[in-house]
């Protein structure tokens, strides 16, 4: 049963295409100016959007293995559209809210001790339509990359 879940293509390949995107992001965040920040390999938002490559890498896959015209890949399709949307619209909106709440709190704070205040908020949880755009044609590209590779 391990050996399936290992060599199942459909499950493997959009985590790889999350663990790229994420290498990715942190990479990036340093070539930025924003330093080494190994907490990026696990966090949300960003450049490219990890959730944006996961989903097109699956959908990929399911299209390549189980053909185009699936039903399987119907569905991967409409859950990739579904999650994009949401990375580039709700959740952006969310990271908005946090830059301002944070600015609230930091403005509350002066004078005052940390102690009396929360952490900040995560404020890099959604992404920008570019971000969107570049993790999806990242998981497309590891998808397809992986399956034309091992079926040569």
């Amino acid at each position: 049963m391990f050996y399936e879940i290992i060599t199942n293509k459909v499950l493997v390949i959009p985590v790889v295409a999350w663990a790229v995107a994420q290498v990715i992001k942190t990479i990036v965040a340093q070539v930025q100016g924003k330093g080494l920040d190994l907490r990026l390999l696990v966090r949300s938002g960003g450049m490219p959007s990890a959730h944006s490559a996961v989903v097109t890498a699956l959908a990929t896959v399911v299209g390549m293995v189980h053909g185009f015209g699936s039903m399987g890949f119907g569905i991967a399709v409409i859950l990739a559209f579904i999650v994009m949307y949401d990375a580039a619209g709700l959740r952006q909106a969310v990271s908005i809210q946090s830059k301002i709440l944070n600015r609230i709190v930091r403005e509350l704070r002066l004078g005052q001790t940390r102690a009396k205040f929360e952490s900040d908020l995560w404020e890099l949880v959604g992404h920008t339509q570019f971000q969107v755009i570049v993790g999806a044609v990242l998981g497309i590209a590891v998808a397809w990359l992986w399956i034309t590779s091992t079926t040569i």
